[in-house]
């Protein structure tokens, strides 16, 4: 997929924007605090529904206005499309193709992205919940199930834990049942893409600029000890009730990292670590790119993150696997294939010529 326009209204110090974007490659760069990864932020919101900068939604506003507007128009799956977001602190109206949208899931699916960004080796050294929507983006995108089986857990479990928090033992052995059968369905979902992106993680070639890359291993944790997890419910329960939380399902899945039986966390820097971010988030581009769609790489301030030559490695892997690619930075770029060039500055966005 790519975006062939892009319109944006009050989103930070972005007043009003509106560019064409080449379809292939585009560097948007300008001193910092300029707009650019804004312009990255305002995609992300519309495709994922919140930002990666901040938790706050309301702080995305401008001063012009309470709320935020984000148009644009993309080719996805060989059609074109228009969606749209209008968004405050407290509410959202999106639509797309001209018709009101009721889930922001509607237009994550037709808005596939990875981004790589500073905090992204947040990935390693973060917590398992980075580690299960990074895990969740893929099965999304290629399981159509999932979606209905992860909201149906996710109520599931709301019931579960306010059933332990009041101490009504009799509900629970109805909702172990439901809890367990629901939530090892979503851990077949996830279970079956996390064997693709281990496989081909494994299998690739060394990342130029990143030999310690080599020998990494990736494990999966469902969440739950043994082999059952009503049995596991049912053992933990007793714990559960005086927590007032359940404490074994998928809610607490994980992906593990590892290099000559060590954790990588505690043995790769930090710029070791973002190599191996930006290759597992290529290695998922490539994964869904395989499937028929390939999706949108933004690319924020990488030039900043990694030298020269591994820079340069991950811009032809992302060109060689996504639908488009945006980068952001605060030089102009250099010798670069087909593309188009953003000065940002002030809020402002100037193609050049």
């Amino acid at each position: 997929m790519h975006i062939k326009s892009l319109r944006i209204e009050n989103f930070r110090n972005l007043k009003s924007v509106g560019i064409e974007p080449h379809p292939r490659l585009n560097f948007y760069y300008g001193d910092n605090g300029a707009g650019k990864t804004s312009l990255l932020e305002a995609l992300v919101v519309v495709s994922r529904g919140k930002s990666f900068k901040t938790a706050h939604i309301e702080e995305l506003s401008g001063v012009d206005a309470a709320q935020f507007r984000v148009f644009l128009e993309s080719r996805f799956a060989g059609q074109d499309h228009k969606m749209g977001l209008e968004r405050d602190g407290k509410n959202w109206k999106a639509r797309m193709d001209g018709q009101d949208v009721a889930m922001l899931s509607v237009l994550t699916r037709h808005l596939p992205m990875v981004l790589m960004e500073p905090n992204s080796h947040l990935l390693i050294s973060g917590s398992p919940d980075g580690r299960r929507r990074f895990l969740d983006w893929g099965v999304f995108h290629v399981e159509p199930l999932f979606l209905d089986c992860w909201r149906r857990y996710s109520r599931a479990l709301k019931q579960r834990n306010a059933a332990l928090r009041a101490g009504q033992t009799r509900v629970l052995d109805s909702l172990d049942q439901l809890s367990a059968r629901l939530g090892e369905q979503l851990n077949t979902y996830r279970l079956a893409y996390f064997s693709r992106l281990a496989e081909a993680f494994s299998q690739q070639e060394e990342v130029a600029g990143a030999p310690e890359l080599k020998n990494v291993l990736l494990e999966f944790q469902p969440g739950w000890k043994g082999d059952s997890l009503l049995e596991a419910l049912v053992r933990a329960r007793k714990r559960d009730v005086e927590s007032g939380a359940t404490s074994q399902g998928p809610h607490r899945a994980d992906v593990l990292f590892s290099k000559d039986e060590k954790a990588v966390r505690s043995v790769f820097s930090r710029g070791e670590q973002k190599s191996l971010v930006a290759s597992l988030l290529l290695k998922q581009a490539e994964l869904l790119a395989a499937q028929g769609e390939p999706p949108l790489v933004l690319l924020d301030d990488l030039a900043s993150e990694f030298d020269q030559q591994h820079f340069a490695s991950v811009l032809v892997r992302a060109l060689a696997c996504a639908g488009q690619v945006w980068v952001t930075g605060t030089s102009a770029p250099g010798r670069a294939p087909e593309h188009k060039v953003f000065h940002v500055k002030h809020g402002s966005v100037q193609e050049l010529l």
